[in-house]
Parts: C-alpha cells; sequence; structure tokens
C-alpha cells in the first residue's frame, strides 16, 4: 500500500536514509593513520604487516609480509598460488601493474582435455595447476621497490609456519574436505594431523604446523645469505632466492612432487616463467582516475561499468532504489559480457581490443541497450572493434554467443545447485592493502591453492587451481583457448584510485566472479553516495549471476540477484516485475578492505568489512 501512495521521490529519501552513509555509526571502527596502515584477510597476517611496519619497512615490505603470512595460513590461498598487485610509486608518480600469475604447463592443450572427456579444465587436483606465481611476485616486489631484506619480511610467515593456533574458519574447512585431501599423499601428511581420528583435520586453536613449508622458506632465507654473503646486493640476494625456488632444489621437488600424483609440470615451465612489471589501464569516472590490470583478469570489466554508468545519474535515483539496483545490474551484464568473450592473456595473440572496449563511445552505445523496465536476460557481447578504428575478426563466434552456454541449457537447477554455483561465483581469495606516509600505495589481490589443494612433495608448497578458469572452445572465448605457457583470465582485480594525480583510494575484495561489482559498488558508495571508507565497506551490495562463472561449468543463471536483507519490500516487489529472481544474505559487502586519502588533513583512514575474518592494524 505504501508503494501506491508515496511518490518515487520520496520513495528514494527512504532508501538513502536506510544506506549505511546516513548511520552515525558502523560495525567495525573505522581505522585512522599517520603512518601507516595495514590491512589483510586474517588478523594474525595483519599482525605481520604491522611488525614489519614497526621494523623500518614501507609498504611493499609490509604488504609482502602479509602475503607472505596468509599463503602460510591457507587464507583461501597457499603459496603455490598466484598474485596480483598495483603498486602507486611516490617517486615517480606512476602505478605500476605486478603480473605474478602463473601459466599452463607443457601438454596442457584444448585436446589435452577433450580427450579426457572435460568441457573446461577441472577445478581440483594436480591438472588444475598452473605454475606457481606467489613466490616470485613477492620477491620480484619487493627487489624492487622494497627497502628490507627477505628474511626480515618471510620472518612473521616462517613464524607460523613452524606453528600457529589456527582458526575455526581454515580448521573446520579442513576437515570438510578431508576426503579430497586424501588423494593426495603430501595433502594428507600436512593437513590431518590426526589421521585416523574421527575429525582428523586441527582443531580450533590447535598448533598447527607445517614442516615442510617451514623448511622451503628457510631455504629461500639462506640463498639470500648466501648470495650477501658472497657480496652481491640487496636486489641480487633476493633474486638468488628468486632462482633457487624457479630453477634450483625447490624446484626440482615441486616438479617431482606434482608429478608424481598426474601433473604436468616440468622445470623448464617453472624456469621459463617470469613476473612481469605493467601499465595498468585506466579510466576517468567524474575526475577520479581509476586504474585495473589489463585483460588478464577482469579488472576492466569494472572500468567499463562505471563509463556506462557516467551517463546515468546514479545519485538521483538513490542508494539501493529499485531504478539503481536495475541499472547497476545492466551494466555489470553488458560489461561482464565483453569480459567473457574479449579478454585473455595479452601476451598471446590474438591482440585483446582494449582501446575499443575502454572507450567513452563504446560505452554510450553499450548504455543505450539498457532497458528501464525489465531485466535482458541474453545481454551479450559488443562489438568494441570499431570505436578502435578496426573491424571484428571474430563475428561468427559472437553471433552464437549466448548468456547461457549451450553446453549448460537444461532443466531449472535444483536447490542443491543453486548453491554450488553461489559457491562458484564466490570463490574466496584474500586481499593486502598497504599505504604509508612516504606515499607508497599497495593493493594486492593473491588467490591460489586454496582448500582442497595439492601440497607438491615435500615443499609444503599447495597449487593453484587456476587452469579452470580457461576455455577449451574458441566460439566461447577466442582469447582465453587454455595452451602451454599461457595465463588464464582471472578474476582477481586490486585497485587504485588517484586524484590530481595523488593517491584518492586502494581498495580490494575476494570472491571470484563478484569481485568487481563489490568493488564498483565500494566506489559508487564513496563517490556518488558521501560514504566514508569504512561505512563503505559494510554497505549493502548486491551480486548478479548473469555472467558465466569463472570457475567450475561456467554457468549463468540470468536474472538471479543476491540482495541484503535490509532491501524493503517494495524495491523487492519493483524487482520481482522486472524479471529478477532474489536471494538475501545479511551481509553482503564483500568483504572489502581499503585505504581512503584524507588530503585535508594528510592522514589515512583505513575500512575493512564486518563480513569476514578481515582485519587492518594502522598508527
Amino acid at each position: 500500500m505504501l508503494r501506491r501512495i508515496l511518490p518515487s521521490a520520496v520513495l528514494a529519501l527512504i532508501v538513502l536514509a536506510l544506506a549505511p552513509g546516513a548511520q552515525a555509526r558502523t560495525q567495525k571502527p573505522p581505522l585512522h593513520g599517520a603512518h601507516w596502515v595495514a590491512i589483510t584477510g586474517k588478523p594474525l597476517a595483519a599482525t605481520a604487516g604491522a611488525r614489519v611496519f614497526e621494523r623500518g619497512g614501507n609498504a611493499i615490505d609490509a604488504a609482502c609480509a602479509m602475503l607472505a603470512a596468509t599463503s602460510t595460513m591457507w587464507d583461501t590461498l597457499s603459496w603455490g598460488g598466484e598474485t596480483q598487485a598495483l603498486i602507486f610509486n611516490p617517486h615517480t608518480g606512476k602505478v605500476i601493474g605486478v603480473n605474478a600469475l602463473g601459466v599452463a604447463p607443457t601438454g596442457a592443450t584444448a585436446a589435452f582435455f577433450r580427450d579426457k572427456g572435460m568441457t573446461y579444465p577441472p577445478d581440483v587436483g594436480p591438472l588444475a595447476a598452473v605454475t606457481p606465481g606467489t613466490p616470485g611476485g613477492l620477491m620480484m616486489m619487493l627487489a624492487e621497490y622494497g627497502t628490507l631484506s627477505l628474511a626480515d619480511v618471510l620472518a612473521p610467515a616462517i613464524e607460523l609456519a613452524d606453528g600457529y593456533p589456527i582458526e575455526a574458519e581454515t580448521a573446520n574447512r579442513i576437515e570438510s574436505v578431508k576426503a579430497q585431501l586424501k588423494q593426495w599423499p603430501d595433502s594428507r601428511r600436512v593437513m590431518l594431523p590426526h589421521a585416523g581420528s574421527a575429525r582428523e583435520a586441527p582443531e580450533p586453536g590447535e598448533m598447527f604446523r607445517q614442516p615442510d613449508l617451514a623448511a622451503t622458506l628457510r631455504k629461500l632465507v639462506a640463498a639470500e645469505r648466501a648470495a650477501l654473503a658472497a657480496g652481491k646486493d640487496r636486489k641480487a640476494a633476493i633474486l638468488a632466492a628468486y632462482d633457487r625456488f624457479y630453477r634450483g632444489d625447490i624446484a626440482a621437488e615441486i616438479v617431482a612432487g606434482t608429478r608424481a600424483v598426474g601433473g604436468l609440470f616440468t622445470r623448464d615451465d617453472l624456469a621459463n616463467w617470469r613476473v612481469r612489471f605493467e601499465e595498468p589501464v585506466h579510466v576517468d569516472y567524474r575526475g577520479i582516475d581509476v586504474y585495473k590490470l589489463t585483460t588478464w583478469v577482469q579488472g576492466p570489466a569494472m572500468l567499463q561499468a562505471l563509463n556506462i554508468l557516467e551517463n546515468f545519474d546514479l545519485k538521483g535515483m538513490g542508494y539501493n532504489s529499485a531504478r539503481y539496483i536495475h541499472t547497476l545490474y545492466q551494466a555489470m551484464s553488458l560489461a561482464f559480457a565483453d569480459r567473457d568473450f574479449y579478454y585473455g592473456d595479452p601476451y598471446f595473440p590474438p591482440e585483446e581490443p582494449v582501446a575499443g572496449l575502454l572507450s567513452k563511445d563504446y560505452a554510450r552505445a553499450r548504455a543505450q541497450l539498457i532497458r528501464p523496465d525489465r531485466n535482458d536476460p541474453d545481454i551479450r557481447p559488443g562489438d568494441p572493434y570499431p570505436f578502435q578504428g578496426a573491424v571484428n575478426p571474430f563475428k561468427s563466434s559472437l553471433a552464437k554467443w549466448h548468456t547461457v552456454p549451450s553446453a549448460t541449457i537444461s532443466a531449472p537447477p535444483t536447490a542443491a545447485r543453486l548453491e554450488a554455483l553461489e559457491r562458484e561465483f564466490t570463490r574466496g581469495t584474500t586481499s593486502v592493502i598497504a599505504a604509508d606516509q612516504a606515499g607508497w600505495v599497495v593493493s594486492v589481490t593473491p588467490s591460489g591453492g586454496w582448500l582442497p589443494a595439492v601440497i607438491a612433495g615435500r615443499t609444503g608448497i599447495g597449487l593453484s587451481q587456476r587452469m579452470q578458469s580457461f576455455v577449451l572452445d574458441a566460439d566461447e572465448n577466442p582469447f582465453n583457448v587454455v595452451a602451454p605457457g599461457k595465463r588464464p583470465r582471472a578474476t582477481l582485480t586490486p585497485t587504485l584510485a588517484l586524484k590530481d594525480g595523488k593517491p584518492l583510494m586502494a581498495f580490494a575484495v575476494q570472491g571470484g566472479d563478484t569481485q568487481d561489482q563489490n568493488l564498483l559498488q565500494f566506489f559508487l558508495d564513496m563517490v556518488e553516495f558521501d560514504m566514508t571508507v569504512q561505512e563503505a565497506t559494510e554497505a549493502a551490495n548486491i551480486n548478479s549471476y548473469q555472467m558465466r562463472a569463472s570457475f567450475g561449468g561456467h554457468e549463468s543463471q540470468p536474472g538471479r540477484v543476491l540482495l541484503a536483507t535490509s532491501i524493503p519490500p517494495w524495491v523487492r516487489e519493483q524487482l520481482k516485475r522486472m524479471g529478477y529472481t532474489m536471494q538475501f544474505e545479511e551481509r553482503t559487502s564483500g568483504p572489502i578492505n581499503a585505504v581512503w586519502f584524507d588530503a585535508a588533513h594528510g592522514t589515512m583512514w583505513g575500512g575493512s568489512s564486518n563480513h569476514g575474518e578481515d582485519y587492518g592494524i594502522a598508527w
């Protein structure tokens, strides 16, 4: 009845009043720092960053320490996973991209997986693994932009590997996947210390010990020390540790341990892999420059969505009104359809049409496709080539493309399948945010090697599962077909925003295909709806399931949307009429971690969502 008697402007005011930005309090307090801020996925890992800052390290040193700690703590990643980062260098005023994503091993071809009866590469096991990227990414970032030694930065992680009181989330996750862990001898040996008991995983609070991993990390420190003793400088000494990991005895054990359980890694696969420092892509949104890594991750999709949304009066719609949610959903669907067809490894042909995809004119053309009254369940990729003065070479594949892959069209999914699909869309990871008073800023979204992971021999290194993000059919995505030496298009997506050439905010989040959805809304919450950084990390977001999942069976569920339980009944009713299928959760914020730079006072505000175990420390 309320909907019928209140005009839309009044409804918008009511919805705005419900926004976290209108509240005087948040569930977690904001962080305030004059000297540094360190935020990541676990309290102990944030402490590792704080310890390194207290040793005199800069934001790169602290970020590397947090990355090492979260990898050791299995914070939905391990040491054999992948690292993606954006770094602001205050000396040059430039943003640097760090590409430490592993590659498909020798023999990993589309024909190989098809011969095994697979539609996509597997999501678990040795054939799901790309080469380890996180160790190389950490060491190269530290060597190029840090100040401390590898020994200093790895010290907290080595202590954790020697034994730490494992938290309930990880301990219970190990127990829930123990049947899969038992398939791989080294995973069983490390992860199930109570084998044969009713509960075989560690108990919450029990000291969880990883002696193999501790030995591997000490080998890296030993390589660094030997190089320093031989007269090498700091950078060369760190690179000596890098060589030991990718070309020495550690590499030999990773390869032997992986091949022993059916994997494809060769010594050359590890030796030939390289970390790449890149120029990121960016767009201007209402005077703010937003930076993302390019098409080997999904980050440009957020930039495309911002370009589309710039054509609408979002603030006038009202925070989380039906019109706002609908417009967000449609813009994201348009951007992610392009992601699903055009994104892939830029170091392999064909060349992605990045200039066209990020063109403002292309965004205006895409924005005109949004129906104001109803969801379009079959939004398809556009044609960005004319917007960069070229002809699309993939028109025949584009003509066959539909939101729902033909291979997955079947009867309506069961409740169990919907639950599984949600897990595929929101596959976890962690995030690392660090900033210091000298102006260094780091945003990292590492992942891979989550449970259940194959541990490679006696290294303690849990391997990635990123192979599943490749496709086997070029008609599905001609840029992302699996090939040896190629990077799969990943979901991992750190973000930096600059205003007038200076850092404005750094933010990142876990959650697979939902990452750039949540980060988009975090950014809009601050820029359009004037929320503080902590309010924006806790604010109610929406998640779409209409894009193709990057995991498992690459399914999509057009019109399905996750909403916060705080969304009022009249908004729900309007969305239902627009063709949306709704599900609800109390917290839908990510969890997002972020730093906002208070230029007026020369201080830093940190935000860490109330969604999970993420935590921050500032000084």
